[in-house]
């Protein structure tokens, strides 16, 4: 055994949505999607609550939590978007805010916003 376990997305894409590796848990990038992989409609702090709560429920079904995201690495589609998506993302970090790298991008869909985390799960 390599301590490399993969846990596949529902979606219909060719990536895992997780995969933990040692101590670590890295998500794959998360958009602000419903079950049939359509973006959800409205402005950047809906989208970053639907992203949140979608790595929240992630992180949970894997014996994780917020608490446990160690970096996040964020995508906004329009870089005025910054401090209203902040005063979104603070809210899902009670416990401390990981280490983050902002970019600019063009999304998915037109999606305002796109996450990767990376959790401390132990060994």
């Amino acid at each position: 055994m390599n301590g490399i376990t993969r846990h596949p997305t529902p979606l219909p894409a060719p990536f895992s949505k997780a995969v933990r590796a040692g101590g670590f848990l890295f998500l794959s990038g998360v958009l602000p999607m419903d079950a049939q992989a359509n973006i959800i409609e409205g402005d950047i702090q809906a989208q970053t609550r639907v992203v949140l709560e979608r790595i929240a429920l992630t992180l949970s079904e894997l014996g994780a939590s917020m608490a446990d995201v160690v970096r996040a690495t964020v995508w906004l589609s329009e870089l005025e978007d910054f401090a209203a998506f902040n005063e979104e993302y603070k809210k899902y970090f009670p416990a401390g805010l990981p280490t983050r790298s902002t970019l600019q991008a063009t999304l998915y869909k037109r999606a305002k916003v796109e996450f990767e985390v990376q959790a401390w799960v132990g060994s």
